[in-house]
């Protein structure tokens, strides 16, 4: 099975100059925990939810997220996703094979791939959508073999 079978093609992406309320949207609003950052449509980082809390929370820095005046209101700090990314992201093609790209994934501890051909963005490949189809092989595995032992028994 290739990566192009699995990836999810329409992708949520972010720029370098964007401040991360931006960032803190998508992850919340849109239910994603990756996003790849883009400049002038060339991929030059990756930004997760785990980046974003990291940068928001209290042992970071207790300045991230402040309150207003009366203490009803919170809001991010602004503070740019290039202060955030990861530079040096690992990518695979539509081609790649998945077996390939979730061995990348687990020996560098990542939970997602840009997927890249010809220098473009097309997609993103995450650990959940490997677990997804690893469960839907396992499970018709494991009901072939059901059915087996039923006819054998």
């Amino acid at each position: 099975m290739r990566v192009a079978e699995l990836m999810t093609s329409k992708v949520f992406t972010v720029e370098p100059g964007d401040l991360i309320d931006r960032v803190f949207f998508l992850i919340h609003y849109e239910k994603i925990r990756h996003l790849p950052v883009v400049e002038k449509g060339k991929l030059v980082g990756i930004v997760s939810d785990r980046d974003l809390y990291k940068a928001l929370g209290p042992k970071s820095n207790s300045n991230a997220v402040e309150a207003n005046k009366d203490n009803t209101q919170l809001h991010v700090v602004s503070q740019k996703v290039a202060h955030i990314m990861h530079r040096g992201v690992y990518t695979v093609t539509p081609e790649t094979l998945l077996s390939e790209a979730a061995g990348m994934m687990a020996e560098h501890r990542i939970g997602a791939l840009p997927v890249v051909e010809n220098n473009k963005l097309v997609g993103i490949l995450s650990a959940t959508d490997i677990l997804r189809i690893f469960a839907k092989l396992e499970h018709a595995r494991e009901e072939r073999e059901k059915k087996i032992s039923e006819a054998q028994g």
